[in-house]
């Protein structure tokens, strides 16, 4: 694989991997982070004299026409994407409406340096998602060098993303600057990091977190548990949870994870008190109390100032943070407050000289609500690709670079 940063792009059609799967809404983009991301890449090949020839998915097209046969194709259009992309880049952005027509290949050829392309979804066609090579070699025929900066999709072994590699030397096909950045911030947390490191791990359920707790215990110095999962824990070890969030079918799992902590010497952390409500809405009732002594008809729905001034401790002594999932249900104000804190005391740690890690929509979602984004070391762009990350998977759109 070629290094990115290096190569000269002067006079090449680069085939560039982006993941534009943003949300729009009435036909108007409502986040564009995914867009603004994949800008620094298309930006180094234009200057280079390079021009760009641009694919993404958007939703799930064929399956949602499926359930909703009153959907078209043309409800999963990117072409809504093309004025926005165009003031982006401030270049006029060429669209072609199929990524395999002639008119997308007779558009792709004639590119001009600093010219950019995109093509239209590419999972109108069944076979992105299956992973076809006769698709992935007509799309690898559009450009000279192949680019993969959708780190969003690289747990996918779909067309686009890493079967296509293989019609490339390995001179030609490399990783974008966001694709690089995800990658090494993932590699300096997991191989790199400097003890203590700290993971937090949030979020409702136990079972979506069980395989990075489990890889966790191989690196971490100390975990700290969080959200709606840190009840199953709490339940298992004898507690009284009222009407907290509880996956009953798990407490044995969390009973041995702790045991798996403790004979590994990593220390696990949960939240010695809890933020109560007498409802999940907005507008509940509150109250406190210890997270293993809640009373019937009240649920925990945020840490409290306790288990704050205990995690935000451990927190200020590391070296290496990775956070995932948020502490309670942000999203309303009244149990906002214990993510706030720990968003907080991530941002000093890093100010401190630790490295920080922030991935997962939802963590993802705490930090930029905060405005905090621009204050840790690094904002993961992909929640599902780096989740399997920490678990210990191998993810196909990487190895394919690597190994071809």
């Amino acid at each position: 694989m070629s290094n990115f940063a290096t190569y000269n792009f002067s006079n090449q059609r680069a085939l560039i991997r982006v993941d534009f799967n943003v949300p729009i809404k009435n036909g108007k983009i409502t986040d564009d982070n995914r867009m603004r991301a994949a800008l620094p890449t298309i930006r180094k090949v234009l200057a280079d004299g390079g021009s760009v020839i641009l694919m993404s998915h958007w939703g799930r097209p064929l399956k949602d026409i499926e359930k909703k046969p009153e959907l078209t194709l043309a409800d999963f259009s990117l072409k809504p994407l093309v004025a926005h992309l165009s003031d982006l880049l401030d270049v006029v952005v060429q669209f072609a409406d199929d990524c395999l027509s002639t008119d997308a290949a007779h558009k792709a050829e004639n590119l001009e340096p600093g010219q950019v392309l995109l093509l239209e979804n590419l999972r109108y066609y069944k076979q992105e998602e299956k992973g076809d090579k006769d698709f992935a070699e007509k799309l690898s025929k559009l450009g000279h060098v192949y680019v993969n900066d959708a780190f969003g999709t690289a747990h996918r072994a779909h067309a686009s993303t890493a079967v296509i590699a293989q019609f490339y030397p390995p001179d030609r096909r490399m990783f974008g600057l966001l694709m690089e950045g995800e990658v090494s911030a993932a590699e300096e947390v997991l191989h790199n990091n400097r003890k203590p490191f700290t993971a937090i791990i949030g979020g409702a359920k136990v079972s979506d977190k069980i395989l990075i707790i489990e890889n966790l215990l191989e690196k971490a110095t100390d975990i700290i548990i969080g959200g709606g999962m840190a009840y199953t824990f709490f339940k298992a070890q004898g507690g009284h949870i009222g009407n907290s969030l509880c996956e009953n079918d798990r407490l044995d799992m969390a009973l041995d994870l702790m045991a798996k902590a403790e004979a590994k010497g990593v220390c696990i952390h949960l939240p010695a008190d809890s933020i109560l409500a007498d409802k999940f809405a907005a507008d509940a009732a509150t109250s406190s109390s210890l997270s293993n002594e809640i009373p019937e008809g009240w649920m925990g729905l945020d840490i409290g100032q306790m288990a704050i001034a205990q995690f935000s401790k451990i927190i200020s002594e590391s070296k290496t943070i990775l956070w995932n999932g948020p502490m309670g249900v942000f999203e309303m104000e009244k149990f906002q407050h214990g993510t706030k804190a720990i968003a907080d005391a991530v941002v000093a740690a890093t100010e401190n000289g630790a490295f920080s890690l922030v991935g997962g929509g939802d963590s993802v979602a705490a930090v930029n609500k905060f405005n905090l984004a621009d204050k840790v070391s690094y904002v993961s762009t992909g929640g599902g690709a780096m989740l399997e990350y920490f678990e210990g998977k191998e993810l196909p759109g990487i190895a394919a670079i690597k190994n071809g």
